[in-house]
């Protein structure tokens, strides 16, 4: 398991802080490989809020409607002191980013985004996402000058492209549902495959320029970049925890062709696959 992650004040303290307008107390990142299962469970829950990403993959979470599987591109939110049982499964190639924060302003912000009235928000694949988790993990560790304002900040615009993300949704994003998720499901289970789109949008009978605008309404990328995605994610995997050839990996993550996989790769991470292996 890949773990990343950064506290407050160094170790996982629950924070109500009723004091600041937000106050972020912990960040960070899990990707299963290895390990089988991950568990979550606290009866109580916890003082604080959590707000955890789905950014490859999908996560098994006990809500209201009972143990649910959630795909990539949503977000999963936990108030305080609400049970919480969440479970990864090595299987479904889980990436979740995660934060734990508090503050007075939190209701009305989390209300303004969309959470009123749900635990879940689909808000698509973005870049933007993991980046400004990302950030929030580094200040935490490295605690410079003025950190906690620039935790508030980064925290304050992840609200705001989530809330953009809403907000540029038309009603058509939920309307089909049903035939984005078919096709997810799809793309994560034969991505190994030379997938066509105008294949796949022929045997499901919807037109090719509906499908993929479609798509790229309900997670945020085209069918063939979040294809692409499945694939770097799962070469990614493979170079770190295996000892299987670049030719290998070329072929399990969905490319007959070593060098074309090589460049895609490199245009994707900036780095070849073998120095990515090394660093």
């Amino acid at each position: 398991m890949y773990s990343n992650s950064g506290y407050l004040h160094d170790a996982d303290i629950e924070i109500e802080d009723t004091v600041h307008a937000l106050s972020v107390a912990s960040c960070g990142v899990y990707r299963l490989t290895h390990q089988p299962v991950m568990a979550t469970l606290r009866a109580e829950g916890r003082r604080d809020y959590q707000l955890l990403y789905i950014s490859a993959g999908s996560a098994w979470f006990c809500l209201d409607d009972g143990q649910v599987e959630i795909p990539a591109g949503h977000m999963i939110l936990y108030r305080p002191f609400e049970r919480q049982q969440y479970s990864y499964y090595a299987k479904d190639a889980p990436e979740v980013y995660w934060v734990h924060f508090s503050g007075y302003e939190a209701p009305k912000i989390l209300d303004k985004i969309g959470f009123s009235d749900t635990h879940v928000l689909l808000c698509g694949m973005s870049f933007h996402y993991p980046e400004l988790f990302r950030q929030i993990i580094m200040e935490l560790q490295l605690k410079r000058p003025c950190f906690e304002e620039l935790l508030c900040s980064y925290l304050r615009q992840l609200f705001t492209k989530i809330q953009r993300n809403q907000l540029e949704s038309s009603a058509d994003k939920y309307r089909n549902l049903e035939d984005m998720e078919v096709a997810v499901h799809y793309f994560n289970e034969f991505f190994m495959r030379d997938i066509s789109i105008e294949e796949y949008a022929s045997l499901q009978h919807m037109s090719v320029s509906w499908f993929i605008r479609s798509f790229k309404q309900y997670m945020g990328l085209t069918p063939m970049q979040y294809i692409t995605s499945i694939r770097i994610n799962k070469a990614k995997e493979l170079l770190k925890n295996t000892n299987c050839s670049i030719q290998e990996v070329s072929t399990l993550s969905g490319y007959e062709n070593p060098l074309y996989f090589s460049r895609i790769f490199r245009k994707y991470t900036g780095f070849s696959p073998s120095r990515y292996r090394r660093e």
